[in-house]
Formats: structure tokens, sequence, C-alpha cells
């Protein structure tokens, strides 16, 4: 047992001495949570998940979107000294009941309806939405102590096996965690952080429980402001943010930006991808680069960014945080000399437990470190420089990040392979016009089959997520194979050089405007040739791209779109409609 105060004590301290002040504040639909508020709501649903069976190393699944719902249901859990698992509720229900059966949770707490299609061997507890409207008044917060070995929560991970696998942290590993961070960006009362991350992302862990247990407070921007730099850019220094965790696409896209120099904010934390970009000289906040698998709680290794225009390669991920230790080992899993190349070890505290109901899996990546407790082997490459940081090189095997998501290739080839039109096929990445990678899949069709990407998508979104969806689908008469009979990658071409699989009959554009866009789609999609049915989307958009398409239109055309427009008319001949609807408000005005 432990007598160090938990994630649930520290709010509560806070609750008692501060009941009135911010804990979370929800933009969409302006509720607000006080410290007071948010713990007398925890302790309630805490007594609720108690009656259903959670307890120590018992786990509640939470299937709430960015919330201030969110927060209440993660604390309750750990209040009864569960562990929580979240889930981002636009997940395809499938694959979210394919991942709670794995999972077995004491219960799932969900809003409305998806809570009842979400039915199983385990109870399902309905959280209104509108929490606020909950009285005040509660019981106590259930006594509960545990071990530092305790699981804290449950992070489900692209699996190679072609199911997901979850990824168990312990309570250790995450005081550690929190503790690290305190120390380290000088947390207090003051601070005024934002949540950004997805649920499932365990960034989203990070972003809640360092804050929080400072007495700062929380603040949960719209889905639009968290896709748009220059609109997230705005709302961080209208709410006063002081310290941020931004996923590395979106971060190098703010560093592009201008600052206003009065910003309060003070750090930005970036991580989950490789970052390419320094911060530009004068820029009114430091930037942290930062690395760590789920298996590492979060974060492994952390540093500072210098403007420093002159430095050659990429930024260096840092040097392990408190209590956690890196070792850059060969084959034979020797330390290799300072400056070669290596496969990257984690060990310490904040090394996972381990993957849940996969022994195999975990005696594969977890193993005894020579000097005690136990490695992670996290399956990336790493030289480690004469100042004691290290420098991320990229990844042994087929595992890939895409927009701060990871993906196991495996999996989407293995979703591909239930539809009965697909007699074989490979997904890698490949870089689009902007230089981000994308997925890729080339498909070799059955014979008298008649795929398109339509099919191919509806496939793969009733398994996958929405981020593990390839951008591009090739058509191939047959793989290229090596001697030994594999999918030699090698020799798979670039989709610029083919023709895309299409849905339908090719239209070409007809009007002025048509064309145009069409030229500008080419260039940022990197497809050709686009026609009016064509779907931004469907051909690899995002929301990122979609921020540079509007920044394009607005220098060729002269009108102001919003994202929300490139959401609402995604093919070509309506979005060019839109267009044309700005430009004749202009000349009227």
């Amino acid at each position: 047992m432990t007598s160090e105060p938990s994630i649930a004590d520290s709010i509560t301290r806070h609750a008692c001495s501060a009941p009135e002040s911010l804990a979370v504040s929800e933009e969409d639909t302006g509720r607000r949570l006080t410290y007071g508020r948010l713990d007398s709501h925890a302790n309630r649903l805490a007594g609720d998940l108690r009656t259903l069976g959670a307890d120590r190393d018992r786990v509640v699944a939470i299937v709430l979107p960015r919330s201030a719902d969110l927060v209440v249901a993660a604390l309750a859990t750990l209040r009864t000294g569960a562990a929580y698992a979240p889930f981002d509720p636009s997940m395809p229900v499938p694959r979210l009941i394919e991942m709670l059966e794995d999972l077995q949770p004491a219960a799932v707490v969900a809003r409305g309806a998806l809570g009842s299609r979400l039915r199983g061997a385990w109870a399902t507890v309905g959280l209104d939405a509108n929490i606020e409207g909950v009285a005040p008044e509660s019981p106590a917060a259930p006594d509960m102590r545990g071990a530092p070995t305790d699981l804290a929560y449950v992070i489900y991970t692209s699996g190679s096996s072609g199911r997901p696998k979850g990824v168990e942290i312990t309570r250790a590993g995450l005081l550690n965690l929190v503790r690290w961070h305190h120390g380290a960006f000088a947390v207090t009362a003051l601070d005024r952080a934002p949540l950004l991350a997805s649920p499932g992302f365990d960034a989203s862990v990070w972003e809640m429980w360092p804050y929080l247990t400072a007495g700062a407070s929380l603040h949960v921007p719209p889905d639009l402001t968290r896709m748009d730099a220059g609109l997230l850019r705005d709302w961080l220094v209208a709410r006063e943010i002081t310290v941020a965790f931004v996923a590395t696409p979106m971060a190098e896209r703010l560093l592009a930006l201008p600052w206003p120099a009065h910003t309060r904010l003070r750090v930005l934390l970036t991580g989950a991808d490789t970052l390419h970009r320094r911060p530009p000289p004068g820029l009114p906040f430091q930037l942290v680069n930062n690395y760590g698998p789920t298996e590492g709680t979060v974060v492994a290794t952390s540093g500072y960014v210098p403007a420093d225009p002159l430095a050659e390669g990429l930024p260096s991920i840092g040097c392990p945080i408190t209590n956690v230790h890196a070792y850059v080992l060969d084959a034979q899993r020797r330390e290799v000399p300072t400056g070669q190349d290596g496969e990257l070890y984690l060990g310490g505290v904040g090394i996972a437990r381990g993957y849940r109901n996969r022994p195999d899996l975990t005696a594969e990546h977890f193993i005894a470190d020579p000097n005690g407790g136990r490695l992670y082997r996290t399956g990336d490459r790493a030289r480690r420089q004469p100042d004691g940081s290290l420098t991320f090189l990229g990844r042994l095997d087929d595992q890939v990040k895409i927009r701060g998501h990871r993906i196991e290739l495996a999996e989407i080839v293995a979703a591909l392979a239930t539809h009965p039109g697909v007699e074989n096929s490979v997904v890698t990445v490949q870089p689009g016009p902007d230089g981000e990678l994308r997925l890729v899949a080339f498909v070799v069709a059955a014979a008298g089959a008649l795929l398109s990407p339509a099919v191919l998508r509806a496939t793969l979104r009733s398994r996958l997520p929405e981020h593990m969806l390839p951008a591009t689908f090739v058509t191939l008469d047959a793989l290229p194979l090596t001697s030994s009979g594999k999918v030699d990658r090698a020799q798979l071409p670039s989709a610029e050089t083919l023709e895309p699989m299409r849905d339908q009959d090719f239209s070409a554009p007809r009007t002025t405007v048509e064309v145009r866009l069409a030229a500008v789609l080419e260039d940022v999609l990197g497809v050709q040739p686009i026609g009016l049915a064509d779907n931004f989307f469907l051909l690899g958009g995002h929301s990122l791209l979609g921020t540079q398409l509007i920044a394009r239109l607005r220098e060729i055309f002269g009108v102001e779109l919003s994202l929300r427009t490139v959401f609402d008319h995604p093919r070509l001949e309506d979005l060019a409609a839109e267009i044309e609807r700005a430009l004749r408000l202009n000349e009227a005005a």
C-alpha cells in the first residue's frame, strides 16, 4: 500500500480548499465545473460504479467525447480503485464491442443511445450529458487505497495481428508522469491547459491529471477549433492558455504562424510524431519535444528545442524523464556507442504492466532488465548524442504514425481481407504533396470483382476508426514479391504515378471556377485528374489539408471560406458553387 496522495486525493484537497475554483470549462456547451462540483459529481458516480463491481484492478470503460463528462467519469473510476479505459465514441460500434469483449469491464459509461448499442456481459451506465443539472450533494468518496502496481488506465492501440491490444498502465507510472510534469513545467493552480486529444489517445491522460492535481483549470475547445491552426492559435491566446500539448503535425503549423508577444502561453509541448521544424527566433513561448510509446506512460523522454537556424538534422527527443531509463542497444542487446544507431529500450517506473489478455505479446515486448525490473522494446531506432539526448530515427517494423495516430499496417490489410472481392492487398505510407505521410492501399481484385473506394471504405469503416482509412486505393494486377515470396514494398509504385481507383465515371470541370478549383485540389491532394463528383475527403483530404485548401482559395479567389464549408461541401462541384456564391456576395458588398 502507499501513503502518497493519489490522483483522486489530490483533486479532493483542491475541492476542499478552493471549491469555487474553475476545474473544467467546456466551450461548445458553455458548461463550467468548479472543483467542488467536479468532486461531488465524481463521488456520486463512483458510488454507482462501486455497486457494479468497480474495484482495485477492475476496469471501467468510458465511451465519451472530450468533455467535462469524460473528466468526471475518469475521476470517479480512479476514486473506486479501478482503472479506466477511454474510448472515442465516434469509432465503429463493432470495433468498440470487440475491444470491450477483450477488456471485460466492470461497467461501461456512455451517453444516450450509444450505451444501449454497447450492451454485453457488463453493466452500462448512461451518463446524463447535463451534469450541471445534477444536485451537488452526494455520498462521500469511497475510501479506496491501492498499491502502486494497481492499474490506473488501459489504452487500446492498433495491433499487427489484426485486432487491437490493450496496454495496461499502473498507478505508479501515472503518478510519476504527474510528479515529473509538475516539476519540469512549474505547474500551479494559476495555469490554464487545453484538452485537445481524442479520449482514446494516451495524450489525453497527460492533458488532464497534471493540471487537475495542481488545482489548475482545463479548457475544452470545439472540434473545428482544434483542427485549424489559425483558429487554434487564436483560441489559445484568447483563453489565456499557459501550457498546451499539441500533436506534432499541428504544432509545426502553429510554429509557422505569427504570434502576439502578449500571449500567456509559456510552454508548447509536442510529440506523437517526428518533429521536423525548429521554432523561429522571437517565439513568445518555449517548444518542448516529447517522445513516448503508450507502453511508457505517455512520455519517456523530453527536451527543450531552441530556435537555432544553423542546426542540422532533426530536433532531438530529449533525455529520459524522472525515474525512466533509456538504452540504445544492438541486435544482441548490448549498448551501442554514442553516435551509433540501435533499437531504443525503455525501463523504469513508467513501463506498462503489459498487454491485456496477451501474455505471448507481453513476453515478446517486455523483457528482464539486467539492472533490475523490466525493459520495453520500443521497435524504434534511435541514436544517443554526445550531450546525452536522443534522436529518433524511425521504426524497425511496419508500424507507422499518421497525424499522431499509431497504426499497424497489418491491421488494415486484415480488414481489407474480409471483403470477398479483395484477393490480396498491401498498405503502405507515401508522402503527399504537403510532405505528410498518408496511407495508400494497393489492392488486387478477385476474378470478376468490381471494387471501388466507396465499397472498400465502407468495409474498413465498419471495423476501423477514420484515421486508419487509406487516403488512396490503387488497383494492381499482382503485388510485387521478393524471391522468398514476401511482398516487396520497395518495388511498389508511387501512388502519384498511377490512376487511383474511382467510384464513378469521370466528369471534367466545366466553369472557370470549377477548373481553377480542380487545379488547386490536384496540387493540395497530389491526385490527378479531379472531377466534378470527386470528394475532397475520399481522395485523402483531412482537416489539416483543409486549412491549406482554405488559404489557397483565399489567395486565388479572394473569398473567405470556413473549414465547416469544406466539411459540408466536399465534392468539387458543390465547393465550386460555394465559391461562386461567396464571389457574388463580395460583388454585392
